[in-house]
């Protein structure tokens, strides 16, 4: 009797774990497929991805010293970068915004968002994301 409890708290665990990683990857997948999303209608909007663009990323994060840390990263990457504090009435917090001229591709993007989110979260910060010269909303709202 004992024996089949423990086995049906076993398999009962093991089934939650498989449903928590799941979701886990489909999330990741899901944030990923924005990058796609915006590739996708850029290309579609008549933008050429031979060509180099101007590509702005944007960062959240607590404070100056995180602002100016994370910039040195940046800028030894050849970024440029610029910071300031948000409006006072938004809290307390700074927004960084970097840039860049790269050719724009789906795993670039996406290997740039994984990296830039790790990076933000190092520095107790948030990454925001990233647009390109030339992106407009309603570009950003087409399925």
């Amino acid at each position: 009797m004992q024996v089949t409890i423990w086995l049906m708290v076993l398999a009962a665990t093991v089934a939650v774990v498989r449903v928590y990683f799941t979701v886990r990857r489909m999330s990741a997948q899901r944030k990923e497929d924005w990058d796609e999303r915006l590739v996708k209608n850029l290309r579609a909007q008549g933008g050429n991805l031979f060509s180099p663009y101007e590509v702005d990323f944007f960062f959240d994060l607590p404070d100056q010293r995180a602002c100016e840390q994370l910039s040195e990263v940046l800028k030894a990457r050849e970024f440029s970068v610029d910071f300031h504090q948000v409006e006072a009435d938004r809290g307390d917090r700074y927004t960084l915004h970097a840039s860049k001229s790269l050719r724009i591709s789906v795993p670039d993007m996406q290997a740039l968002t994984r990296e830039f989110k790790a990076l933000a979260a190092g520095f107790s910060g948030r990454y925001d994301g990233w647009a390109a010269a030339g992106m407009t909303r309603e570009l950003l709202r087409k399925p």
